[in-house]
């Protein structure tokens, strides 16, 4: 059986995309830090508890699955968000920004990249609109996202040759607990958000293409631009 990896698998867009996956096939192993609320059972779902940001820890888990399995997938979904003016950050908020949205898949990339060159596999990055525009309020974070979106079209012109497929994905605002640590949600109405289970259909067009055409960027957003502040 073919097998995937999915960071920050254990809730919100994570989940999702590893139900899709797994509806699709293959064996996913969903990294996370906490699989005890989530709600997935299935015997071709293997949760890994670790945190992304240790970075040895990391690396012995992925070498772990490289040992067992021959990774087709991997979905670098694991992110973290602090929003507000930038000189109100803390150094640890900023260290957690780069070290969770940026260093982590660039580390897991290459752990398994001569793998996925052998599978002429996926690799897809969760990114964020951010990436694509002007982020006040959020300056660490869009930094984040841009150069994973970065990464995402420089790797795939490095390793199209080998069948490699990358595709980043740009989200607008989505229904999850993403904005747990900011002081805004989306909107009330469905057209001013989007939920995890379409981000996850959107990788599953994704891997439907015929082999020889690969979609490397998608932007998903709602019909209406309405966010809200917490009370």
């Amino acid at each position: 059986m073919k097998a995937a990896v999915v960071t920050g698998a254990s809730s919100g867009i994570g989940l999702e995309i590893s139900k899709v996956l797994i509806k699709l096939g293959y064996k996913v192993y969903g990294i996370g830090r906490d699989f005890s609320k989530s709600n997935i059972k299935n015997d071709y779902f293997v949760p890994v508890v670790c945190d992304v940001m240790n970075t040895p820890v990391l690396c012995e888990k992925i070498k772990e699955i490289r040992k067992n399995e021959e990774v087709y997938i991997l979905v670098n979904n694991a992110g973290v968000g602090y929003f507000g003016p930038h000189e109100e950050l803390s150094p640890e908020k900023i260290h957690e920004m780069v070290a969770t949205n940026l260093e982590a898949p660039l580390i897991i990339t290459q752990l398994l990249l001569r793998d996925l060159k052998k599978n002429a596999g996926f690799i897809i990055n969760i990114s964020s609109i951010t990436a694509k525009k002007s982020s006040t309020y959020g300056c660490v974070y869009g930094a984040t996202k841009a150069g994973l979106t970065h990464f995402s079209n420089s790797l795939f012109d490095e390793t199209r040759k080998y069948g490699v497929k990358v595709i980043a994905i740009h989200p607008d605002i989505t229904k999850s607990n993403f904005y747990r640590n900011a002081d805004f949600k989306e909107g009330d109405l469905p057209e001013s958000y989007i939920t995890p289970e379409e981000i996850a259909g959107a990788i599953k067009m994704v891997l439907n293409q015929r082999e020889g055409l690969v979609i490397t960027d998608i932007t998903l957003k709602p019909q209406k631009h309405m966010i809200q502040k917490k009370k």
